[in-house]
């Protein structure tokens, strides 16, 4: 089929000719949420942005396959079941739903797939037993199961920047247990209140980072074509992904990323500190969810918005005009 469409890829910051895989089909990956509390703004922006790529797409023809992730394991969901005594499938059960119905206000269509790691445990650890054989991982004593990044070439290829870059711009705490400091978990060893699996290295349950590079291969293929979330997923969890794919494959892992731009406040970052942090429902209870929609695609999908009240009602009134 006739293809004109360009977009702007992150891995090589240019402007690129979309050239599917398959010709007439694409495959496409985006990172949500971690669901241990209520939608707020950033991820609204992030969903309505690749909902309407995903609907351009298809408008233009092609058969996309779309899937889209929850994250119901890690550390917050862990810490927020236990502060409320429940289980975290109940917890995370709870807030899928929130999620839901939030998207769905949004007229944000469904996924083809929604895949959640804890089921696709197995998926997760064939992936890690494929690191263990190629030499990409070692195991900390009582702590976890960690990629080496100095074992891949290309890390920082994503972010743009070399190792020694990411080393000394590092904020995290150097564990002096790791061969570097950037190594990440692939697999956190069983502590007491938490739930765990059965694996080659010990009970435990997945980090982060493995989670989409399993799940995405498994919907999509080793090589797809478009992967996608929001910009503070660039460093590291997309730059991870790149790492542990590639090196457990030896193929290119996405050929096309794109990432939507952050939200601002009044001009400022929006934080819970700074008290301008709102929820999709908070905001939904003064403006129509189409409102919302509406200001997040006035702008370029890669570039900051601000959010404000005279934002919304600017948009608001537009779409009156428009009605």
């Amino acid at each position: 089929m006739e293809n004109n469409i360009l977009v702007y890829n992150d891995l090589t910051r240019k402007k690129e000719k979309l050239i599917p895989i398959e010709n007439n089909k694409i495959g496409m990956y985006v990172c949500g949420p971690t669901i241990y509390d209520y939608a707020h703004l950033g991820h609204g922006r992030s969903a309505v942005v690749f909902d309407v790529i995903r609907r351009y797409l298809i408008f233009k023809g092609y058969k996309v396959k779309y899937v889209f992730n929850y994250t119901d394991i890690d550390d917050k969901i862990i810490n927020r079941a236990n502060e409320e005594k429940i289980t975290t499938k109940q917890l995370t059960e709870k807030f899928e739903k929130i999620y839901d119905e939030d998207y769905k206000r949004l007229n944000i269509l469904p996924p083809d797939v929604k895949p959640k790691p804890t089921e696709h445990i197995k998926e997760i650890v064939e992936l890690i037993k494929r690191l263990e054989k190629n030499g990409y991982i070692y195991v900390i004593e009582n702590d976890g199961v960690y990629y080496d990044i100095s074992k891949f070439k290309e890390y920082g290829k994503l972010s743009h920047q070399s190792k020694e870059d990411l080393l000394s711009g590092a904020r995290i705490k150097v564990d002096k247990r790791k061969k570097n400091p950037q190594d990440f978990v692939l697999w956190k060893f069983k502590k007491p209140n938490e739930p765990s699996w059965e694996s080659p290295w010990g009970e435990g349950r997945p980090g982060w980072h493995i989670e989409c590079s399993a799940m995405s291969m498994k919907y999509l293929g080793e090589t797809f074509d478009i992967h996608g979330g929001g910009q503070d997923l660039i460093f590291p969890h997309h730059e991870d992904e790149i790492a542990q794919s590639e090196a457990a494959t030896g193929k290119r892992f996405v050929n096309y990323w794109l990432h939507n731009g952050f939200i601002t406040i009044n001009k400022e970052k929006m934080s819970k500190s700074l008290k301008n942090f709102f929820t999709l429902r908070e905001i939904f209870d003064k403006y129509e969810p189409r409102v919302v929609r509406y200001l997040f695609i006035t702008k370029d999908y890669r570039s900051p918005i601000d959010f404000s009240d005279k934002s919304l009602e600017n948009a608001k009134n537009t779409l009156e005009r428009i009605d």
